[in-house]
């Protein structure tokens, strides 16, 4: 599974890539990067198939345990370009990148991943 730099991950979801973080709600709510779509590591296997194969899914987490388990998850189900962000939200704020806070949108939690906004 490969791994990229926050700097890195932030240049391939600005080149179309989803931003993926795998944490639970109140770790979202807190702080997340910015566009970063929710789907908790506790929901992957019963919603993984929301996420489009044929794009690049970067896996953000806190640190990137949990979202290197997510992308191992992802590959094993056939998401060959599911990679993870080394460091999670944690590097991505120390890189000085662009971050939010609050809930994820309304639509987030009924809208299957793959039929919400594109980021290209």
């Amino acid at each position: 599974m490969q791994e990229v730099t926050p700097q890195e991950g932030q240049r391939r979801v600005q080149a179309g890539a989803l931003l993926v973080d795998v944490r639970e709600p109140d770790e979202y709510r807190d702080v997340h990067a910015q566009g970063a779509l929710l789907l908790p590591l506790s929901e992957l296997e019963t919603r993984y198939q929301e996420l489009p194969q044929g794009r690049e899914l970067v896996m953000i987490c806190r640190s990137g345990a949990r979202s290197a388990r997510a992308a191992e998850f992802l590959h094993a189900q056939g998401y060959a370009q599911a990679i993870n962000l080394a460091g999670g939200t944690i590097a991505w704020q120390e890189a000085g990148l662009p971050t939010e806070k609050g809930d994820p949108a309304p639509s987030d939690s009924t809208t299957p991943i793959n039929a919400q906004q594109d980021n290209t």
